[in-house]
């Protein structure tokens, strides 16, 4: 597997594959207005690191680099655990000048407990219109 920085030709499939993750991933929310053009939006200004193994694009981490903060991380949801989602992490936990944070909703229990074994500390809470989500942490 490589984690290498994003080409403008990963924007198709990365589009498909974020709404598959957050479809997969929020089963508590209603995601049918969930598009793929949604991808454009929430990644817009961010640096963007893909994971590609053989010409497959695997995943996805998108951070905003002016605060170290990792605006998203994904990876497709019908491939088994591999070791995806840990490359990225740490791909984005190297370009970190300083301490690095994210906001995780409280709800995504199998994503809190991924970057807790990664050592991800929750520091305060908060509310984004009307889901909890914690603010996470790591040391640089």
């Amino acid at each position: 597997m490589q984690i290498r920085p994003y080409q403008e030709t990963d924007r198709l499939f990365l589009r498909v594959l974020y709404l598959a993750a957050r479809r997969s991933a929020f089963t508590w929310r209603d995601t049918r207005h969930y598009q793929l053009e949604d991808f454009d939006r929430a990644t817009r200004g961010e640096e963007i690191w893909v994971a590609e193994e053989a010409g497959k694009l695997l995943g996805f981490v998108a951070i905003y680099r002016a605060d170290n903060f990792i605006h998203h991380l994904y990876v497709d949801p019908y491939l088994p655990p591999q070791g995806v989602g840990s490359a990225l992490l740490h791909t984005a936990e190297r370009t970190f000048t300083s301490a690095g944070s994210l906001k995780c909703l409280v709800k995504n229990q199998k994503a809190l407990a991924f970057y807790h074994k990664h050592g991800w500390q929750n520091i305060a809470t908060g509310c984004d219109g009307d889901e909890d989500y914690y603010l996470l942490y790591f040391p640089k």
